[in-house]
């Protein structure tokens, strides 16, 4: 039996100019970036190259593709994020895979994988060996690969406790041609009594009763990564506390944090011994990244 014909909806005009135009009304909550997001959605939706939408503007959509078209509009003026429908986020100019299962990479992430890079070649000026560096809660990989891709020779491991995350970040790492050794597990727990020169992560860091999760940001995105549960501070604190065995004399904990957890996990790293605590801004003028240096046992 041969499967029905889709019906196209009505509101989408034949061309992909017109699709453009009508895909870009849809999308008008999303203001300034409403252009932009419209033309990702239908090139990544239609499987188009950049430079058709206005070279082969003519072109008349089928109903397959109209149809879809409406599906995929329908999704992202609900909230879903673009990302998860195209399945891709450029993050350190590479083109990473996302899927649900891993949070979205974000600018300010780009901050600490600047800040692992130059601790990293402050160390390497001074050992012969190249860093060695962990990353906890890799996701979609993106810190790990994005350091991995800057400095060939070093040495980078990333851990996650989601099997499905591991397997975006797998699948990243092979398509990027960077060598990264992913482990399974939580935190240090697949490590064993390996030392790094730097540990990295970008923790859950939410309470889990901030209305934030909530927003259209957010919800689309993988509780396990975003919150700890009711204490905003217990995956930030977990790694802290581990931290130091794990790490080399003289090596550096880099940790992505809320925009108003700078003061108090500077007070816990003080606490614990570290040296050199620092916190540093992100894009926006918050303080974001905050990193010392181990302390001495």
């Amino acid at each position: 039996m041969t499967a029905p014909t889709p019906t196209a909806p009505a509101e989408i005009t034949d061309t992909l100019a017109a699709a453009l135009s009508f895909t870009e009304r849809r999308l008008a909550a999303f203001g300034s970036e409403a252009r932009r997001e419209a033309r990702a959605l239908l090139e990544q939706c239609l499987g188009l190259a950049s430079s058709d939408l206005y070279v082969n503007g003519e072109r008349v959509l089928t109903a397959s593709e109209r149809q879809r078209l409406d599906e995929w509009c329908q999704r992202r003026a609900s909230g879903e994020p673009l990302a998860y429908l195209t399945g891709r986020r450029e993050f350190w100019s590479l083109d990473f895979a996302v899927s649900p299962a891993v949070l979205i990479p974000r600018p300010e992430t780009e901050i600490l994988v600047e800040t692992v890079l130059r601790e990293g070649d402050r160390l390497h000026r001074r050992n012969t060996n190249p860093p060695s560096i962990v990353d906890l809660g890799t996701g979609s990989g993106a810190i790990a690969i994005a350091i991995a891709h800057e400095r060939p020779t070093w040495t980078v491991s990333a851990v996650d406790v989601s099997a499905a995350a591991l397997q975006v970040a797998t699948a990243n790492a092979a398509r990027l041609g960077v060598t990264v050794k992913l482990l399974h597990g939580s935190w240090f727990e697949p490590l064993g009594d390996a030392r790094y020169d730097i540990v990295v992560s970008n923790p859950p860091y939410v309470e889990a009763q901030d209305p934030v999760l909530q927003g259209d940001s957010l919800r689309f995105e993988p509780r396990l990564a975003l919150t700890p549960g009711e204490d905003a501070y217990a995956a930030l604190q977990s790694i802290l506390d581990s931290a130091t065995q794990h790490l080399h004399a003289d090596g550096w904990l880099c940790l992505e944090h809320g925009a108003n957890q700078a003061d108090e996990l500077r007070r816990r790293l003080v606490a614990r011994g570290y040296a050199h605590v620092v916190s540093l801004p992100d894009l926006a003028g918050l303080d974001r990244i905050t990193m010392g240096r181990r302390p001495a046992l």
